[in-house]
């Protein structure tokens, strides 16, 4: 039994999730959103994030993390802000001890749906298959869903032997 808990980093709002996986089993345990203050300086906003993602480690004891890698938008700006959200996402998994793989988006869906270029609805209606008891909290919560998922398909090998 793996406890993964899945990432999908933004300054606005980081999605999580958290699932078991029992080898090809995989059993919701929770979700969320970590919103920040659009109005709050940046530091402040980041500090939230950390503390947040911190929180939930502890609430959860996830054998490890899972985080969606940064791509990079047209507008250096964004890019430059998602870099910051995740530097704090990966500070707050690695504050709680956790171990942290990485997956590039198109590989999240090709994972949770079959294909790299699978849009939102897509995957989220793969997570209604895959785990139909999940409540989730959110387009964020369920992106972060769908990377735990695909950590538990692909790196099955390096925690199961």
């Amino acid at each position: 039994m793996t406890i993964i808990l899945g990432l999908d980093p933004s300054l606005s709002c980081t999605g999580w999730g958290v699932i078991v996986s029992e080898g090809a089993r995989l059993s919701h345990v929770a979700n969320g959103q970590i919103k920040t203050n659009a109005k709050a300086p940046i530091a402040d906003r980041l500090h939230h994030l950390h503390d947040a993602i911190q929180a939930v480690v502890a609430a959860h004891a996830p054998d490890h993390a899972a985080v969606e890698e940064i791509f990079l938008n047209k507008n250096p700006k964004s890019s430059l802000k998602l870099a910051q959200a995740r530097g704090a996402v990966l500070a707050g998994c690695a504050a709680g001890g956790l171990q942290v793989n990485e997956y590039a988006a198109r590989l999240v869906k090709k994972s949770v749906v079959g294909t790299g270029s699978a849009d939102k609805a897509q995957v989220q209606s793969m997570l209604k298959i895959l785990l139909p008891n999940a409540q989730i909290a959110g387009e964020d919560a369920a992106d972060a869903l769908a990377v735990a998922i695909s950590d538990a398909h692909l790196a099955r090998s390096l925690y199961e032997g």
